[in-house]
């Protein structure tokens, strides 16, 4: 897995294995090409997708294995890939997904990729630039910091900004979209850390505990193509709830149990 490969960006050592967690919850138009674009990446990587629970038909088009490997190798990768993938019996949530999926990582750096087509995997390179230059343990993608992105739903954006804001207020960081769907970590630094959230919780808990780690935190501009429900958008005001909660929780409630809260035994 670790190869060396030639079309590496010039700031990438070639020897760094990149962990791609897939969450994937009925996606069938899309999960195929997600992962062509992802297998197209610069990096030696392995992909880790969790069907979680799907209804319509995505588990089908994950379950044979050895078929769609051999689909994706004939995309000319830049880089070798290893593909694996988990099932959950009923849909559990993104953050429920992540967790399978972190026990099977074994690449030296995280990124978290969602299953629809609204980010673009060919941003691998600046999301990981911070993190191959030494500056950063965390990155997380911004979709508004002047790149282009699709216009769409306003009150999803004030909604978006009011998170964030709070985020910025209980962590004191300076975030613009913390709400993202680009988040890359250092394994070892997502690994310290107890995430317990199920659903779009894990977006603010894992700021909050990461922030809590003194975990060096960048933003990097990216493009957005959102979509409309008719499309298949998912996360609702319900999820702007849940997540006001979640930020109330791991920052006030439990500030102030020990350090080693967070971390695995």
């Amino acid at each position: 897995m670790h190869n060396t490969c030639h079309e590496c960006p010039p700031h990438d050592p070639c020897s760094l294995l990149l962990s791609v967690i897939v969450p994937v919850y009925n996606e069938a138009p899309t999960i195929r090409e997600v992962l062509r674009r992802i297998v197209r990446a610069p990096f030696s990587k392995e992909i880790v997708v969790v069907d979680d629970g799907s209804t319509d038909g995505t588990t089908a088009l994950l379950t044979d294995l050895a078929p769609l490997k051999a689909a994706l190798a004939q995309e000319s990768p830049p880089a070798p890939f290893e593909l694996k993938i988990f099932h959950h019996p009923r849909n559990q949530g993104k953050g429920a997904a992540i967790r399978t999926a972190l026990r099977a990582v074994t690449g030296e750096i995280v990124l978290i990729q969602d299953a629809d087509l609204e980010y673009n995997p060919a941003e691998y390179p600046q999301l990981l630039a911070p993190l191959l230059d030494g500056r950063a343990d965390v990155v997380y993608g911004s979709r508004f910091l002047g790149s282009p992105h699709r216009v769409l739903f306003f009150w999803h954006a004030q909604g978006n900004w009011l998170l964030t804001m709070l985020a910025n207020l209980v962590t004191n960081l300076n975030l613009t979209d913390m709400e993202t769907g680009y988040k890359v970590f250092r394994t070892a630094v997502l690994q310290r850390l107890t995430l317990r959230s199920d659903r779009f919780g894990f977006e603010p808990e894992v700021t909050v505990k990461v922030a809590r780690q003194g975990a060096r935190i960048y933003e990097v501009p990216i493009s957005y193509a959102g979509r409309t429900y008719e499309e298949g958008k998912k996360i609702t005001w319900r999820d702007g709830v849940a997540a006001l909660w979640t930020l109330l929780r791991y920052s006030v409630l439990e500030s102030r149990r020990p350090p080693r809260e967070d971390r695995h035994e």
